[in-house]
C-alpha cells in the first residue's frame, strides 16, 4: 500500500489477513491541526537563496509540463493509454470548479511527469509518509505496476488552473489489499494524494481538492457508493483535511506499513457533509 495516505499509491504488496474493523468506531479527535494534508508536510529547506532556487525549479518544470500537457491534449494521446475497465478514464472527467480554481485530473505519463513527481517525492515532508525518496527510478518503479496493470489503480497529476500541483492515485479499494482490513463493499474507490510545493500547503487547498476529487469519483463512477482513504494516524493535518472534506472517521486500521485512519465519504450523505 502506498504512503501515509492510502495505497494504490501505493500499490500493494500482499498483506497479512486481519480481522475486520468496526466501521462505526468512535471518531478520532483531529485536534486543532490545520485542515490541509499538506500542512503537515513541511519542507526541511530554509528561507532565502535555497527557496528562491526551488521556486525557480518549480517554475521551469511547470512551463515544460504545461507545454507537454497542451500538446498531448491536442493529440488525445492520454486517453488512449488509460485502462478503462475498472475506473473509467479520469482524464475525460469534466474539470471541477472549486474555491481554489478549476481543478482536473490528468493521467500520469512518465516521460512527461517523472521529473516533477520524483522531485515532490524527495521533499522531506512528503518522503516521511510516501517513502519514495531517491533517484527517479524509485518513483518510476512505484508507477510501473499501476501503468502496466489492469486499471485498478490510476496515477494522476492534479492540475489547478492549468498548473500541475498535486499527485493522486484513484484505485479500486475493494480490489486492493486494503480490503483485507475493513468491511469493503463492491466498487469502493480509494484515493491517495500529495500536494507538491510548499506554496500549496497550509492554506486549505488540500481540503478543497479532496472534496473535489471525491465528488469527481462519485459523479463519474455511478456504481461507487463510497470513497475511502487511509491516511497515517500520525499525519494529523491529513486526517483533519479528510474530515473537513466530508469524510467520516470509521476506524483505526493496522496495515503492514502503518497504523491508519480509515476515512469514508458516503454517496448517501454527500449533500449533508
Amino acid at each position: 500500500m502506498p504512503p501515509a495516505d492510502a495505497s494504490a499509491e501505493t500499490d500493494a504488496a500482499a498483506e497479512p489477513d486481519a480481522a475486520p474493523v468496526d466501521p462505526d468506531a468512535a471518531p478520532a479527535d483531529p485536534g486543532s491541526a490545520p485542515a490541509d494534508p499538506g500542512s503537515a508536510e513541511r519542507s526541511g529547506s530554509g528561507a532565502g537563496e535555497r527557496d528562491a532556487v526551488e521556486d525557480t525549479l518549480d517554475l521551469k518544470l511547470t512551463e515544460e509540463l504545461l507545454a507537454l500537457i497542451a500538446e498531448e491534449r491536442n493529440t488525445g494521446t492520454d486517453r488512449a493509454r488509460v485502462p478503462q475497465e475498472l475506473l473509467g478514464d479520469p482524464g475525460a472527467w469534466p474539470p471541477a470548479a472549486t474555491a481554489a480554481g478549476e481543478f482536473a485530473l490528468l493521467p500520469v505519463r512518465p516521460e512527461r511527469d517523472l521529473p516533477v513527481l520524483s522531485r515532490w517525492m524527495n521533499d522531506p515532508a512528503v518522503a516521511a509518509f510516501w517513502e519514495l525518496a531517491g533517484p527517479e527510478s524509485v518513483t518510476a518503479d512505484h508507477l510501473r505496476p499501476q501503468l502496466e496493470g489492469d486499471g485498478r489503480s490510476i496515477p494522476c497529476l492534479g492540475v489547478l488552473d492549468g498548473t500541475p500541483m498535486s499527485y493522486w492515485e484513484i484505485y479500486r479499494a475493494d480490489l486492493d489489499p486494503l480490503a483485507r482490513h475493513y468491511p469493503a463493499r463492491p466498487h469502493d474507490t480509494g484515493v491517495h494524494l500529495l500536494i507538491g510545493g510548499v506554496n500549496n500547503r497550509g492554506r486549505g487547498v488540500g481540503t478543497t481538492l479532496i472534496r473535489a476529487v471525491a465528488d469527481l469519483v462519485l459523479d463519474n463512477l455511478p456504481r461507487c457508493g463510497r470513497v475511502v482513504a487511509e491516511p497515517d494516524l500520525r499525519n494529523t493535518p491529513s486526517v483533519s483535511a479528510f474530515l473537513s472534506a466530508g469524510f467520516r472517521f470509521s476506524a483505526e486500521v493496522d496495515l503492514p506499513d502503518k497504523r491508519a485512519a480509515l476515512m469514508i465519504r458516503d454517496r448517501t450523505y454527500r449533500a449533508q457533509l
